[in-house]
């Protein structure tokens, strides 16, 4: 498929995402640019900025099965995976697998930090392994899967943070800022009336299957693959060339998962850009979502009120292409 192909298809995608989503061009794309990608979202925003709509007009858009967890503390890991059910057969009563809500291609988890950490690892070993264990047997996850999670900066009470080495298992981390005055009002006139918006389908599953194995092939230069190690590297307060800010107010780096998905982004943001390899400005331009959530920041950066995206924006102007 030529990449003018895909432009196009991603285009009218977001287009028929933008006919019911008010704003949130950044985050809309960035939920894109994963889901070519393969990778998972993590959607940070108060309650009430459309990221339900979001993930369920997506899975209008693409033509596949959408499901929603609703995270709460007393969810179990069966609650999600599905377990193992007595059924009467011709043979006597035996055990039949009942998939729970992680089987589909589309999986919103609200307020994943609403859930203890043993239902929490549950579901990100799913995202990971793309199958469920139930017994002695395994089952797969049918391709493509993209599971959206949203958790509330703001209430705190009651919340089971995601540990770090978990947050490093989403690709993006999204920012979901609060809608402009325009955007209210427009907000009001969509959902105040009886005329409702319905996204029309734009791709099927096949289709974005082989979206992610065509950007898969973009080439990717040694001077580009060199600046991605760089600004990874830049990130360790004990590492090879260093930036002054992180060793300031950095206590851990990114992961090697950092460089996977700035390598990723950067090859679906050239692709959208209708170019055929990847450039140092494709990795500046995702490095935040990509890298905002994998820096653990130190006890100075937390009384400056310093956060990850201060340290990131100054380390990207202090490496060098």
């Amino acid at each position: 498929m030529a990449g003018e192909e895909v432009q196009r298809l991603v285009a009218t995608l977001e287009n028929e995402l933008a006919s019911v989503i008010v704003g949130q061009r950044e985050v809309v794309r960035g939920v894109l640019t994963a889901l070519l990608a393969g990778g998972h979202v993590l959607l940070e925003g108060v309650p009430g900025l459309g990221k339900t709509l979001l993930v369920r007009t997506l899975g209008e858009c693409l033509d596949l099965s959408y499901s929603r967890i609703q995270f709460t503390p007393d969810l179990m890991p069966a609650d999600i995976t599905g377990t193992n059910v007595i059924v009467e057969t011709d043979r006597g009563k035996q055990f039949s697998f009942q998939p729970g809500p992680i089987f589909a291609h589309l999986v919103l988890a609200d307020e994943i930090n609403r859930a203890t950490p043993r239902t929490q690892s549950a579901m990100l070993e799913a995202m990971q392994e793309l199958g469920v264990t139930v017994g002695a047997h395994t089952h797969p996850l049918d391709p493509p899967f993209f599971v959206m999670a949203t958790q509330n900066p703001i209430d705190l009470q009651g919340t089971y943070p995601l540990p770090e080495a978990q947050l490093d298992r989403f690709f993006f981390k999204l920012l979901v800022g609060y809608p402009s005055h325009d955007e209210l009002k427009e907000i009001a006139r969509r959902t105040t009336s009886n005329q409702t918006k319905q996204a029309r389908k734009v791709m099927d599953a096949n289709t974005l299957v082989r979206l992610q194995g065509m950007v898969r092939d973009v080439p990717v230069a040694e001077p580009v693959l060199d600046y991605a190690a760089r600004l990874v590297m830049a990130t360790h307060p004990d590492g090879e060339g260093v930036s002054a800010t992180a060793k300031r107010y950095v206590r851990y780096g990114a992961s090697p998962r950092a460089i996977q998905t700035l390598i990723l982004a950067g090859k679906v943001n050239a692709v959208l850009s209708n170019r055929y390899n990847v450039a140092i400005d494709d990795l500046r331009r995702i490095a935040l979502p990509a890298l905002r959530h994998r820096l653990v920041l130190n006890v100075e950066a937390q009384l400056q009120n310093i956060d990850a995206d201060t340290v990131l924006r100054q380390t990207i102007e202090e490496v060098r292409e």
